[in-house]
Order: C-alpha cells, then sequence, then structure tokens
C-alpha cells in the first residue's frame, strides 16, 4: 500500500511538472551586439534586479561568424551555420550558397517556433524586431504576431509585446523582443565608446519598465525571461575572432531555473533553443539540431 501512494504521489508530481511546463510564458529579450565587456562597463540595474535569481554567464560563444543573422539564427534553430546554412546577413530563401541540412515543407530551417507550434498547438508565439533582415530564415507561418519598428526604434515594440504576452496569458507563450540599437551604436561611435555604454543603458531602462508592467499584471511570477545577443565588437565593427567579439552575455531566470549567479561552464549561442524546449517540456527535437541544454542552469 505504502509503494503504490508513493507511485501515485510521484505520478502526480510528474504530471503537476508537465503541465507547469506545457503553461510555461517565456520572454526572450534581445539586444543586438551587446559584449560581455559592455555588460561589465554599463550601468543596467533593473538587469541586475532581473537576474538575481537566476544565472549570468559572460563568457558564452557566439557562433562564427561573429556576425548579425548566422547567430541570431542559431539562438532560434539549435544550430550551427554548418547546419543551418545562414553564413551572412545577406541570407534569403530564394539567394544562398550553403544548403541546410534540414527544412520544413517552405524551405526553411526548423526553428524553436515551429517545434513549440507543433508540439503544443495552443501554444501562442510573437516576433518583434527592428532589423528587417533579422526575420527572414523564419518560417512565418509558426509566428501568430509579427511587428517591424523602423528606424531603431523599439518603444511600440515593447508595448506590443506586453500586450501579446497578457492577452495570451491562459496559453503557453513564447515572445522574441529584439533591438537593434545597441548594435549600431557600436557601428556608428564605436565598441565600449560612451554613445555604446548609453545605448545599453536606455534598453535597461526599458527592460525594467516592462518588467514592472508585468509584474503589476501579475503574469511575471510563472515567466522564464531570457537576455541573448549575438556578437560583442572592436573599434566599430565586428566579425572577427577577438575575445571582445566572441565573448557575449547570456542570462536566464525563472521557475524552473537555479539561482545560480555567475556561471562560467560553457555556453554558446547555439544552445538558446535547448534551454528554451527544456522550459517547455518539449522532447521530440529535430535530428540536425546541434547544441545542448548547458550546465548549471535548471534546478
Amino acid at each position: 500500500m505504502k509503494k503504490f501512494f508513493l507511485k501515485m504521489m510521484v505520478l502526480s508530481l510528474l504530471s503537476f511538472s508537465a503541465t507547469a511546463q506545457r503553461k510555461a510564458h517565456v520572454l526572450i529579450l534581445g539586444l543586438d551586439g551587446f559584449s560581455a565587456e559592455g555588460y561589465k562597463t554599463a550601468k543596467h540595474p533593473n538587469l541586475d534586479k532581473l537576474f538575481a535569481d537566476g544565472v549570468l554567464s559572460l563568457t558564452t560563444r557566439p557562433v562564427m561568424p561573429s556576425v548579425t543573422l548566422p547567430n541570431w539564427t542559431s539562438h532560434l534553430t539549435g544550430s550551427g551555420p554548418e547546419e543551418h546554412g545562414i553564413t551572412a546577413n545577406d541570407w534569403t530563401l530564394e539567394k544562398h550558397t550553403l544548403q541546410p541540412l534540414e527544412t520544413d515543407q517552405d524551405g526553411y530551417y526548423p526553428s524553436i517556433f515551429k517545434v513549440l507550434k507543433e508540439t503544443i498547438p495552443s501554444a501562442k508565439t510573437a516576433y518583434y524586431y527592428n532589423w528587417k533582415e533579422l526575420i527572414n530564415p523564419i518560417n512565418k507561418k509558426y509566428l501568430d504576431e509579427v511587428s517591424f519598428e523602423e528606424k531603431d526604434e523599439y518603444k511600440d515594440n515593447y508595448q506590443k509585446a506586453f500586450d501579446f504576452m497578457v492577452k495570451n496569458k491562459q496559453n503557453p507563450t513564447l515572445t522574441f523582443l529584439y533591438s537593434v540599437h545597441t548594435d549600431h551604436a557600436g557601428h556608428g561611435f564605436g565598441w565600449m565608446t560612451p554613445e555604446y555604454i548609453t545605448a545599453i543603458e536606455q534598453a535597461d531602462v526599458a527592460i525594467g519598465a516592462l518588467i514592472e508592467k508585468l509584474k503589476a499584471d501579475g503574469i511575471y511570477k510563472d515567466m522564464h525571461i531570457l537576455l541573448i545577443t549575438d556578437h560583442g565588437g572592436i573599434n566599430k565593427g565586428h566579425g572577427g575572432i577577438s575575445m571582445a567579439e566572441m565573448q557575449v552575455p547570456w542570462a536566464i531566470t525563472g521557475p524552473q531555473i537555479k539561482k545560480g549567479g555567475l556561471i562560467t561552464s560553457f555556453n554558446s549561442n547555439k544552445n538558446t533553443s535547448f534551454v528554451l524546449a527544456k522550459i517547455f517540456g518539449l522532447t521530440k527535437l529535430p535530428d540536425a539540431w546541434t547544441g545542448t541544454v548547458p550546465k548549471n542552469v535548471f534546478k
């Protein structure tokens, strides 16, 4: 009898865990060109407070080349350029050199949005961005809401993302909220210049305001939040192999995450989708994905 009750208790806990995963809300905060050096130098009290109960890596490696489109694609597809085929910022579905290892029926490499929507049809997905080429490798049919904001602006998208998460709080949600203004400050003035640091600090203010709104609504307590980026920079550019370009911040907090503080274990941009999959309880992943779940992140 005791064994029976123990078994039922375990099954109940497993069922509760699976239900919690499938009701997960995940917000991805993407800041382009955000270097580890920039993180160490800028003042970002809201990010500090946000990830105080989570995990922060300042030694995460971008995939190579250390440029924008290959790396954001790697974040969202669990793979490197050698698998997904995006090797430069000018990639389009119609014109590219390296063929991907796997595609969906429309010719796109499988993204986390595809895996989530096919596994949990009730899940809602959104993609907010302000660099027009960013979305090219992602099949939009797996996105419920898409919004592009022009001229490096991002405040309207932050409001739209909030509205989307609140409207869909009864469903699992995956919200990708990206801004390129930090990268453009690096290109325009130079990485680690006062203008670049100011761009990071402006993003911190916007993130802080968004988090306070989520807390006031009550949805925040159930959320996992990630901070990711694509690459660092040196002088006014990037794409090389210097540590300034090849070392970036990566952070996460939420109900399933350890209060681990700063970690130094290996992490790569292509691991992000594996973390997302674990949060949502997704176990059937594309065979071509090559990332992994990093150590010291989950409870």
